[in-house]
């Protein structure tokens, strides 16, 4: 028996990515909306009271505005930014805890993570959990990713005929430390302060790595590289879109170049431990529209469904 499902804003990067990862399954029954009807808030409704889930790929005030509309009668899975800090919502990251993933079994509302949250968080939260890194730690973060995240505006700037030349390099941006993303890494991982985040797009597509370098003289608590990687092993060992390296040698670390984009197209998440008991670089590498958007909202579909978590992800 297949279950009604509706994405509200289907015709945006998320959306469309959505549609692509359901509409073969037989399992799911996609409830369509005509395009002169996207905008009609009564037909909506009627859609939504319909559906037995209900995707929300709209700007903030538009997914907001859409869980009033909703009025209780779908289960929400919202991949804006609206909700990801409301303690009423379920957190779509069940790979973080056990009490994670139960509050998305059980949750009526569920708020998809971001994409450079995740893969953040995913640093982040065993190190503050396991008491490697104290929460009040001034955290840095830097991230490489592809302009797909970027909205239509600028995918059509990067693909366009008319490129601006600034567009060939790669571009630092939120440099006023506001980055919308700020309030959940912070919230999620388990710090006390505010994180510095410093994001940067390239001229490819998808995928991204986020990186959080660790000077470890400034702990009161030693720790080593092989610690950390230890960590983080046994913290994800029954995960299955994320996944640990294991420590690299330091003469292969030498020569080794971490690409951004290798995940791209898939839903998976992988972690790097880099360096030395000094210097410790954590990274994290996952597709900005895999486990960063589409990928994660489909994973929090399966779940809340009670069906393996990676149907139609792997």
């Amino acid at each position: 028996m297949s279950v009604k499902v509706y994405i509200d804003g289907q015709a945006g990067t998320t959306g469309l990515k959505i549609v692509s990862r359901l509409e073969t399954r037989e399992d799911i029954q996609l409830l369509k909306i005509a395009e002169e009807d996207r905008h009609n808030n009564a037909k909506r409704a009627e859609i939504m009271a319909d559906a037995d889930f209900t995707f929300l790929c709209l700007p903030d005030d538009a997914a907001r505005e859409a869980v009033a509309l909703a009025g209780g009668n779908t289960r929400l899975i919202d991949a804006s930014t609206a909700h990801r800090t409301n303690p009423e919502w379920a957190y779509g990251f069940p790979e973080l805890s056990k009490e994670f993933r139960q509050k998305l079994v059980d949750s009526r509302q569920t708020a998809v993570p971001g994409c450079y949250a995740s893969g953040f968080i995913s640093l982040l939260y065993p190190m503050v959990k396991h008491g490697l890194l104290p929460a009040d730690f001034p955290v840095f973060a830097y991230a490489t990713s592809g302009y797909s995240g970027a909205g239509k505006k600028a995918i059509a700037q990067y693909e366009g005929d008319e490129k601006p030349e600034e567009f060939n390099s790669p571009r630092q941006y939120a440099l006023s430390q506001q980055h919308k993303h700020l309030p959940e890494m912070q919230l999620f991982s388990g710090l006390t302060c505010k994180p510095m985040f410093n994001p940067i797009i390239c001229d490819y597509y998808s995928g991204m790595v986020v990186s959080v370098p660790i000077q470890t003289r400034m702990l009161e608590k030693k720790i080593s590289i092989q610690q950390v990687n230890e960590t983080y092993q046994e913290h994800y060992a029954d995960a299955k879109l994320v996944s640990v390296n294991p420590l690299m040698p330091s003469e292969e670390q030498k020569s080794f170049f971490l690409a951004s984009n290798t995940l791209s197209g898939q839903n998976k998440l992988e972690i790097f431990t880099f360096g030395n008991d000094e210097q410790i670089l954590l990274c994290a590498r996952l597709d900005n529209l895999g486990k960063g958007a589409s990928g994660a909202a489909v994973q929090c579909l399966n779940i809340m469904m009670g069906i393996d978590e990676t149907t139609g992800l792997l």
